[in-house]
């Protein structure tokens, strides 16, 4: 077992470089995650030795209510992702992912009911100019319309990002004149017992790898 200590916003830069519109800057302070791999490992999950707090956020959500953060999700399992709606690949690729993979386990059974209702799926935009409450819930209808979609200050988004190690620009105009936001592109999975972010996944996890997690994830053990 080897441990290697990475700055959790870089973990999966190599592969946030190759997007034009969904990337990771270099604002991310000095947020560390400490992780332990088996050699030769391919899993898409990195089980982190030193898991990242819930951040302490209260915004708002597709139904214009005040949302806290860690009071609604606290004691249950929960996936938290920051991106935009009109990213044009990574985010709605990645909430497909996580959407058609619960879909299928509810389906098939492998999820009881009361299971799939206590997970939380958080979507927090990083353009929230553009990304209204009512823009939020209608991209998020065609999605899943369980996942909370949260909404607010760009300052208030971006730290509580930050504590996290991911790193997020405020949206700018490429030199098309196309307004894109640069962020990174991380899923992380937070423990029913602990509240703690113990789990991140990188851009390239699969439907097949959130079927095989989540299950796991919902009472949380390692995957």
């Amino acid at each position: 077992m080897r441990k290697k200590t990475y700055a959790a916003a870089a973990l999966f830069a190599a592969a946030a470089l190759t997007l034009s519109a969904c990337g990771s800057g270099d604002d991310a302070d000095n947020a560390v995650a400490e992780v332990s791999e088996e050699a030769g490992s391919d899993k898409a999950a990195t089980v982190l030795d030193k898991p990242f707090e819930k951040p302490d956020l209260v915004l708002t959500d597709t139904h214009g209510k005040q949302y806290d953060l860690r009071k609604e999700t606290k004691g249950k399992p929960t996936l938290i992702y920051f991106g935009y709606t009109n990213c044009p690949d990574v985010c709605p690729l990645t909430m497909n992912n996580i959407a058609v993979a619960e879909k299928q386990l509810a389906q098939n059974k492998q999820l009881s009911q009361a299971q799939k209702d206590s997970l939380r799926i958080v979507f927090v935009t990083t353009d929230p100019e553009r990304d209204t409450s009512a823009a939020l819930g209608k991209w998020l209808k065609g999605i899943d319309p369980d996942v909370v979609g949260l909404t607010g200050s760009f300052a208030t988004i971006q730290g509580g990002a930050r504590t996290l190690g991911i790193s997020i620009e405020a949206p700018k105009k490429d030199k098309k004149g196309k307004v894109v936001s640069m962020h990174g592109t991380q899923v992380i999975a937070f423990s029913p017992k602990t509240d703690g972010g113990y789990v991140l996944y990188g851009e390239d996890a699969t439907v097949d790898d959130y079927t095989k997690d989540l299950p796991k994830l919902i009472k949380g053990e390692k995957p």
